[in-house]
């Protein structure tokens, strides 16, 4: 069946750095664009980064512009958020997404909490 793990996520400090990773099972990775959103206590899920099936071309939210990328490796079915000079208002739980690039069709992950508190 259809798996998408999320690891990585903690409590960091104000300045600090976290690695995500999402695992994916049972789909062909190489055919999915792979998205993180995050949502905050009270807020609309929202989008935070996006790479293609490839890997070739990302887009991120303004937010994290400059602070976070995103990379995949195709061959361990995984795809990664690197987060760099966290700020508080980074606090959410953060979600894989895996989105068909033809058919559209999409399977989310159960999310990862990271809080950025000192």
């Amino acid at each position: 069946q259809v798996q998408l793990v999320e690891s990585g996520g903690g409590l960091v400090q104000p300045g600090g750095s976290l690695r995500l990773s999402c695992a994916a099972s049972g789909f062909t990775f190489s055919m999915y664009i792979m998205r993180w959103f995050r949502q905050a206590p009270g807020k609309e899920r929202e989008l935070v980064a996006d790479i293609t099936a490839a890997g070739g071309s990302t887009i991120y939210a303004d937010s994290v512009k400059g602070r976070f990328t995103i990379s995949r490796d195709n061959t361990k079915n995984t795809v990664y958020l690197q987060m760099e000079s966290l700020k508080p208002e980074d606090t959410a739980v953060y979600y894989c997404y895996a989105k068909n690039e033809r058919t559209f069709a999409g399977y989310w992950g159960h999310g990862t909490q990271v809080t950025v508190s000192s």
